[in-house]
């Protein structure tokens, strides 16, 4: 019997950024073992077996948009993820132990690793290693699955994109055996007018009895993606693009970029109709705000220069009335890595100061999950604190000057005064 629909987005759960959404995991996937011991240069302090590699990636992808350099043994942890034949898998404990290419590594920890290495510099060799395993595993269709040989999906699809685009390959010119790109396969996940008006221009996870259905997930994901970014996307300009629905009656977009605008104007349109945040909509979890999903969709349509509207969700992120820094602490309350990447991320493309997020230090609240970052640019408001004092000094300095000759001279002429 085919597994259930819940499963099966569980499994997609746990391969990729969604196990950094509000959303738990459910009962069917949850893993009932021992937690895997803390290991040197992980961040974070929780059981990492679902997410280690993943949540490391973002963490390095934050902090590089950010200017921390990571500690070395940082890096080497997860550089030292990798498999022998290049893929990447949720963690392992045991480096020595080789992986089981069937059931050990992911399409999805890949491409994120793939992001965070070349993003830190320094290791080209995993970078292209990581980048040949992908292709290997590429899809007819173009796309990527949950699983190697599975199914293409669009979140999947969409990491994979972000990997070869970190990497400074064109993902267009990514083609399967079959002569189809990643745009060609992430294109099919995309809702068109003959969806109901509400779900035009979203993207579902993947098909499920042949009908998609729309997903606001891999709705974010698709949209950054079709715009051929990653994670990482630099910050916006001031100048903001309106939103352009999907023009009904008609077809799906043709090419990428509509499918990011008709994506932008329907997640625009979500936000705005609930309070400028996402619901959770992953099966099984309980009902309320999606912070993950909803930072995600705010990365997603800065990427397409649609800054009112993403900013409309960060100031909802950023509100202290709701739960969004609560929630990045993670349930331990010391800090969620994965997570506060994810406002980091998302704040920064926005044209925010991650550093000031109502009043939190998202930087400072990462840095403190991992190892001693090797290096920390001074941020602007240190820089200009310090500019400020040096210009206070030099005010002083030259006032004292100014004091002093003033008596010299005083001196010198009572003295010409008493010659004469």
């Amino acid at each position: 019997m085919a597994p259930s629909l819940d499963v099966r987005r569980a499994a997609a759960a746990l391969a990729g950024a969604a196990v950094l959404s509000t959303a738990v995991i459910p009962a069917a996937a949850a893993d009932n073992g021992t937690p895997a011991p803390a290991a040197q240069g992980l961040y974070g302090t929780t059981d990492p077996k679902f997410d280690g590699v993943f949540r490391q990636s973002l963490a390095f992808l934050a902090q590089h948009a950010t200017g921390v350099t990571p500690a070395p043994k940082a890096v080497d942890w997860l550089a030292g993820q990798q498999c022998e034949d290049g893929g990447f898998p949720g963690f392992r404990a045991d480096t020595g132990k080789g992986c089981d290419p069937a059931k050990d590594e992911f399409p999805d920890q890949t491409s994120a690793a793939i992001q965070a290495l070349a993003a830190v510099g320094g290791r080209s060799a995993q970078v292209t290693k990581g980048l040949d395993w992908l292709k290997s595993h590429q899809n007819e269709d173009g796309g990527w699955g949950t699983n190697p040989g599975a199914a293409s999906n669009a979140n999947s699809t969409a990491a994979a994109i972000g990997a070869f685009s970190a990497a400074g390959q064109d993902p267009a010119k990514v083609e399967s055996k079959g002569g189809k790109t990643p745009f060609d396969a992430l294109l099919t996940f995309q809702l068109g007018c003959d969806a109901p008006e509400a779900d035009r221009g979203a993207f579902g996870w993947q098909p499920q009895n042949g009908k998609l259905t729309a997903d606001n997930f891999a709705s974010a994901a698709a949209t950054t993606a079709a715009l051929g970014k990653g994670y990482l996307v630099e910050p916006a300009g001031k100048e903001n693009k309106a939103v352009q629905a999907l023009s009904c009656p008609g077809d799906k977009p043709k090419d990428a970029p509509a499918a990011a605008q008709a994506a932008s104007a329907h997640l625009a349109k979500k936000l705005a109709a609930s309070g400028n945040h996402l619901e959770t909509s992953m099966p099984g979890a309980p009902k309320g705000p999606d912070f993950g999903v909803t930072a995600d969709t705010v990365t997603a349509l800065a990427a397409g220069g649609h800054r009112d509207a993403a900013g409309k969700a960060l100031d909802w992120l950023r509100s202290k009335d709701n739960k969004a820094v609560a929630w990045a602490k993670g349930d331990n309350g010391k800090g969620d890595p994965g997570r506060l990447a994810k406002l980091v991320l998302a704040t920064r493309a926005a044209g925010a100061d991650p550093r000031d997020f109502g009043g939190t230090d998202l930087v400072e609240a990462l840095n403190a999950t991992g190892p001693k970052p090797a290096a920390v640019e001074k941020t602007t408001d240190e820089e200009k604190k310090k500019d400020d004092e040096g210009s206070s000094s030099g005010w002083w300095f030259a006032a004292v000057a100014f004091v002093a000759a003033v008596g010299v001279g005083f001196l010198f002429s009572n003295r010409r005064k008493k010659q004469q």
